[in-house]
């Protein structure tokens, strides 16, 4: 008689029915209310509301100051999880802790603690408000909040897959004359690109969304400062809950479309490194 193959988590049929039921109950029944109650709006008050100037002015910094700090945090990410995985100095441990601080803290904490560093009284501010450079109550704010709660997403997706990575074959590329930049380019760089990209949309996603820490250090100036998660519960405060999930759709379209974009981009990194 043959082994009787044991799984340890149940059969398929039944691993997919609790997989459908939770996505449904945490994921998909949101949305469609979500969606319902944009549809209970007739198509002018719908447009009336995701296309004021206010709104869209917010669009503008929420998706511009999130691109932005995905942007910074796909470089700073790369050189934290490099230096981190690649030496060894005094302290490192505390340093490789501090990365995981963003996750542990309370976003409005993270928010209260920047503006008090980075306000024209503050630790940090005092030193650039004398030469007319605001860091707080400003756009320039929340890309700086959107960066730090963003940076562990970066650093935490690299790091294992540098750990992971053949170090022979860094070795054979300089004994065969390859440069440093050679070596990064064409050795390193394509081995942890895919994982550059994960970090890349984990970080501008959590920055679409992020709440907590921004409005404490953007000043929240209609047309200037004012981030739609901002927008919506203003809305909310209101009663206008069709305007507020109305631009809560348009919201989730724009990120669904960019995060659509982004895991294309990674399929095509996967296809194209395993075809080489």
């Amino acid at each position: 008689m043959g082994l009787v193959q044991r799984r340890v988590l149940p059969g398929f049929h039944l691993t997919l029915g609790y997989s459908l039921f939770y996505l449904s109950l945490i994921v998909l029944i949101p949305l469609s209310a979500l969606l319902f109650k944009t549809l209970s709006m007739t198509w002018e008050q719908f447009w009336a509301a995701v296309s004021s100037p206010r709104v869209v002015a917010s669009y503008r910094l929420t998706f511009g100051a999130s691109l932005l700090a995905a942007v910074v945090n796909l470089f700073a990410g790369l050189l934290v999880a490099w230096v981190l995985v690649r030496y060894s100095f005094p302290g490192k441990r505390i340093v490789d802790a501090l990365v995981d601080l963003p996750f542990a803290l309370p976003t409005a904490v993270a928010g209260i603690a920047l503006t008090a560093l980075l306000a024209g009284n503050g630790w940090v501010g005092q030193f650039f408000e004398p030469h007319g450079i605001k860091l707080a109550y400003n756009p320039t704010g929340v890309v700086i909040a959107l960066i730090f709660i963003g940076l562990p997403f970066v650093v935490r997706t690299v790091q294992p897959v540098l750990e992971d990575a053949e170090k022979e074959l860094e070795e054979a590329a300089v004994s065969l004359g390859a440069t440093r930049l050679q070596t990064f380019l064409r050795v390193i760089l394509p081995t942890i690109l895919p994982a550059l990209l994960t970090g890349f949309a984990l970080a501008f996603a959590r920055a679409i969304g992020e709440y907590g820490s921004v409005i404490f250090i953007a000043g929240n100036m209609p047309m200037v400062s004012e981030i739609t998660p901002l927008i919506i519960v203003a809305k909310l405060e209101q009663y206008d809950y069709a305007g507020a999930t109305a631009v809560a759709l348009v919201m989730l379209l724009i990120s669904f479309v960019l995060l659509f974009i982004i895991n294309a981009l990674q399929a095509w990194q996967r296809r194209r490194a395993g075809g080489v």
